[in-house]
């Protein structure tokens, strides 16, 4: 019988993981099903609600498919980065087995959430063509790539979070309180266009904003890239997922064992 190479060892143990990630996220049954859609459908609905309220509807783009795009980008960030400060500690039982590192569950985690995020947009954009809204794409080949570098990005912080966070928990809980405020300066229920220059200059530093601005300039012709820095996006991506890599492969029994 021919060996399996390492390559196809880790492949067959994230399989498996993925599949039980998804067995525990829609262990409710129908019920799970339903909450995994109601909630960013809900969230969509209050803030387009009050949007509307408060400024009325002229605008010269669609609200609801901006906010929409917006909120599924940045949940797909927080739930990744949730799911990741999770993953070491969730899966401990399982590292009795040789064949299984941290990383796996890790990864796994990340793909359920990638199909959850897949299954979310293909249902907001029925309901879009549905409902008659904007659904003209600007260059759908770059929306897709910032989804795509956004779950780069979001797998170096979280895996740099989760190496961190394994030996001193206390960091943990500060990720958590940040991530909540977090979701008001990353340009979900705006465009920094739009914005007053010195806000401009505060939010630039804000690397998620970067990413979530340059989904929705691609997707809106009225909308140009002039806030988005590319080599800034860059330099986030790189920096935490060489750092956090670093830092897995030294600490990896340590994370084991602790």
């Amino acid at each position: 019988m021919k060996q399996r190479t390492a390559w196809q060892v880790q492949k067959s143990v994230v399989y498996a993981l993925f599949l039980r990630e998804v067995s525990v996220r829609f262990s409710a049954g129908r019920l799970g099903y339903f909450w995994v859609i109601f909630e960013p459908l809900m969230q969509i609905f209050i803030f387009v609600l009050v949007k509307m309220l408060l400024f009325g509807t002229k605008s010269p783009l669609d609200y609801s498919v901006f906010i929409t795009i917006g909120f599924v980008a940045f949940n797909l960030f927080r739930h990744i980065l949730d799911r990741s400060m999770s993953a070491f500690e969730g899966n401990k039982g399982l590292y009795a087995y040789k064949q299984v590192k941290p990383i796996d569950g890790l990864i796994a985690r990340i793909l359920v959430e990638i199909l959850i995020t897949m299954i979310i947009a293909t249902i907001f954009v029925a309901m879009g063509f549905y409902l008659d809204r904007d659904m003209n794409v600007e260059n759908i080949g770059m929306v897709i790539l910032g989804f795509l570098w956004l779950i780069v990005f979001s797998f170096g912080i979280g895996l740099f979070i989760s190496v961190i966070g394994i030996f001193f928990n206390s960091f943990l809980k500060v990720v958590r309180l940040v991530l909540s405020p977090l979701m008001f300066v990353s340009a979900i229920f705006y465009s920094m266009q739009n914005m007053p220059q010195a806000l401009q200059q505060l939010l630039y530093y804000n690397p998620l904003a970067h990413f979530i601005e340059m989904i929705h300039d691609n997707y809106f012709f009225v909308l140009n890239d002039s806030f988005i820095d590319y080599e800034y996006m860059l330099i986030w991506t790189i920096m935490p997922l060489y750092i956090g890599l670093w830092l897995y492969r030294k600490l990896e029994k340590g994370i084991i064992s602790v």
